[in-house]
């Protein structure tokens, strides 16, 4: 058998870490099964699918590196097979029009209420009469398409996360509406479980791997998949992504998109591979570091969890600094140059790029994310710098200005710096001034920077000889 699996997100909002982490469990398992891996848009939610959001969900899947094989199709062209869908299961007397009104399904479900019974379909319009059909659309009611569910049937399949799962009949709440009532046709707008079972008999998907909140959803699949006499797909429900309280991640947990991830300055080899982990664990469990390929050759359902999956920052930053700190210079260069030209900060990016490759070199290995490039690199694109509380002080101590003058009256501004030619400076000034050389460098980093820790001062120094801002900032401090 052929392993066919498929993504099928909804375009009514941007790419959610949920669905992104659905897309690399599809993705691994289709590439470790040397199978198919499905793109399809559930555009059929004509109020709340934007154009924006489909962008969106594109541009994250690609950015992941999560490249599919197939589409991406959409469901909004192609209406005219879920038309024949419906009208099979109408035909084969497994589904009926129901007309009730929201009015009387809400009495219902109040009645239900004071029983103290889940709320369910009754099934009141099941078995209408043709006459009583043509009353119902006499009065102008519009009728949805319900499928027939037998309360008294089991459910059952083998999952391959969560092993034999059994549902009740009674349990689905009633017949289940396929399609809404539409203005412009008979048969309807389709629903989510018609139109998802249609596309993947039709696409013929072998595996469909998703949340564990789908569960129920799948029982109902199972019995259209029976009503359409097709082959039914092995399932994979995956644990839920939950916040540190042990809730289902959410918009009120901050950032859940995957486009608010990449603008807070995560990699996207390092979300990808921290998604991942989110629920699987590699059979080396000690293994944390590993590329999407190399994920895929070990992937197996054996070693997804069946517990919710807890999102940790800390572990994600962890991850992110791993793979900025590896990354060859050339190309961290290429991701910080957007980080410092949405900042404002004024350079040349063709012309200036030897210089940004020394500042990546230098600001490199203390970034946990890229965003934090904007502040590590914020002194070195400024013609001056703001000493802060604890720098200041450093200049007020004895002898500082001393040995800031020092060095200011040796060197010579007009000429490049090197590293040995600063180091001798300072040996020399160390020598004259009889003062400690902590002093002198703790004061050098305190006039430079602003600050008194940072990164390495000599090489800090160069980069801002070679803008031509040294210069000025140790005569701001000179010069009070």
């Amino acid at each position: 058998m052929s392993v066919r699996v498929r993504l099928a997100p909804s375009p009514t909002g941007n790419l959610h870490i949920g669905t992104a982490r659905t897309a690399v469990f599809n993705w691994l398992f289709a590439r470790n099964q040397g199978g198919k891996f499905i793109l399809r848009i559930e555009d059929t939610d004509i109020e709340r699918s934007r154009r924006e959001y489909t962008q969106n969900i594109l541009d994250g899947l690609q950015w992941l590196g999560l490249d599919w094989d197939e589409g991406p199709f959409f469901q909004s062209k192609r209406l005219e097979l879920y038309a024949e869908t419906i009208q099979t299961l109408l035909d084969k007397g497994l589904a009926y029009r129901c007309y009730c009104t929201s009015e009387e399904l809400e009495q219902m479900r109040e009645a239900q209420k004071a029983k103290n019974q889940a709320p369910r379909y009754d099934n009141r319009h099941r078995n209408l009469t043709p006459e009583q059909q043509a009353a119902f659309e006499a009065e102008g009611r519009q009728a949805v398409i319900r499928f027939k569910i037998d309360d008294e049937r089991e459910i059952a399949w083998n999952d391959l996360v969560r092993g034999r799962v059994v549902w009740k009949g009674n349990d689905l709440g009633g017949d289940m509406v396929v399609a809404r009532a539409s203005g412009t046709s008979k048969i309807g707008q389709p629903l989510y479980n018609l139109a998802v079972v249609a596309d993947d008999i039709d696409m013929g998907i072998t595996h469909v791997i998703r949340g564990e909140d789908h569960i129920a959803n799948t029982a109902k699949q199972i019995l259209l998949y029976e009503a359409f006499e097709a082959k039914i797909p092995e399932f994979s429900h995956t644990p839920l992504i939950l916040n540190q309280d042990g809730r289902k991640l959410s918009k009120r947990d901050g950032v859940t998109s995957i486009s608010d991830f990449q603008q807070m300055g995560f990699t996207a080899p390092a979300l990808a591979n921290y998604m991942s982990l989110l629920g699987w664990t590699p059979p080396d469990s000690t293994q944390e570091i590993f590329s999407l390929s190399e994920a895929a050759q070990q992937f197996g359902f054996d070693r997804v969890n069946k517990a919710g999956a807890k999102f940790d920052w800390d572990k994600l930053d962890w991850l992110n600094s791993q793979y900025i700190h590896q990354m060859p210079v050339g190309e961290l260069t290429d991701l910080l140059i957007p980080q410092w030209l949405e900042a404002g900060y004024e350079f040349d990016p063709k012309t200036d790029r030897p210089w940004l490759e020394q500042l990546t070199t230098l600001i490199g290995p203390s970034l946990t994310r890229l965003k934090d490039a904007i502040k590590e690199g914020k002194l070195f694109f400024s013609p001056t710098v703001e000493p802060d509380e604890d720098a200041q002080a450093q200049i007020q101590q004895e002898g500082a200005l001393t040995v800031l003058q020092a060095i200011y009256d040796k060197v010579d501004f007009d000429q490049p710096l090197t590293t040995d030619g600063i180091k001798e400076v300072i040996k020399v000034v160390t020598k004259e001034t009889k003062l400690k050389k902590g002093l002198i460098m703790r004061s050098l980093r305190a006039a430079l920077t602003g600050a008194v820790h940072g990164p390495d001062l000599i090489e800090s120094w160069i980069l801002l000889h070679q803008k031509g801002v040294d210069r000025v900032r140790f005569e701001n401090i000179l010069n009070g």
